[in-house]
């Protein structure tokens, strides 16, 4: 816990059927003094209702659950409970899940073979607004990305990368398009996926070959 007047804990939801792993990974965020669990569940149905009840920061989420899946949890929670953003943690790197995960509006997608650093890092990523990958699902995701032709984008997409390439922050381009700033992440996430890249500086070297 924070000391009194100091920085309020992230406040995160673990997700996972896996009992085992939902207590090691509760044990490691209560070794940190600025990340808190406030809930857990061990499958899509549960994560939606525990999300609504204490609204958390960040979801840790899951994708292979018996049930109610990761990627259907993440809609619904997306969806249902605006301002809170989840974050992926799955042992899966094929880039049509990583998509579909995306697609469904996770901001992130780490995977379980990662380090214990590296999980407490994507966190504190997320609660900045940023949008962690694991190399493997960055890596992924270039493959599936040169395997095909140029991807469909929205046309809300492809603004947001002109603006991106423009070098506009997401505050400046959720002004200039009348749109919140999550609005602008959720399409900046769903973009990053179908172009197969994982920063903005990536992002705005793309479409600047894109000519957009």
């Amino acid at each position: 816990m924070s000391a009194p007047g100091g920085p309020v804990p992230i406040r995160v939801v673990l997700v996972d059927d896996h009992a085992v792993i939902r207590a090691g990974l509760a044990q490691l965020l209560a070794s940190t003094q600025d990340i808190s669990v406030v809930g857990q569940a061990g499958d899509g149905d549960g994560a939606v209702e525990v999300v609504r009840e204490v609204r958390p920061d960040v979801v840790l989420m899951d994708l292979q659950m018996p049930g109610v899946d990761g990627v259907t949890a993440t809609r619904r929670v997306c969806s249902e409970v605006p301002g809170v953003d989840v974050l992926v943690l799955t042992s899966f790197s094929d880039a049509e899940r990583i998509i579909d995960a995306l697609d469904a509006g996770a901001v992130g997608y780490l995977l379980k073979d990662a380090d214990p650093d590296d999980v407490l890092s994507g966190i504190r990523a997320v609660a900045r607004g940023e949008s962690p990958i694991h190399p493997k699902a960055a890596r992924a995701l270039l493959g599936a990305r040169s395997a095909t032709s140029r991807p469909q984008l929205t046309a809300r997409e492809v603004e947001v990368l002109r603006l991106v390439r423009d070098g506009l922050a997401n505050k400046q381009i959720a002004r200039r398009l009348e749109i919140s700033e999550r609005t602008v992440k959720a399409h900046l996430t769903s973009a990053f996926s179908r172009i197969g890249v994982v920063d903005r500086t990536q992002a705005a070297v793309w479409a600047q070959r894109q000519e957009l």
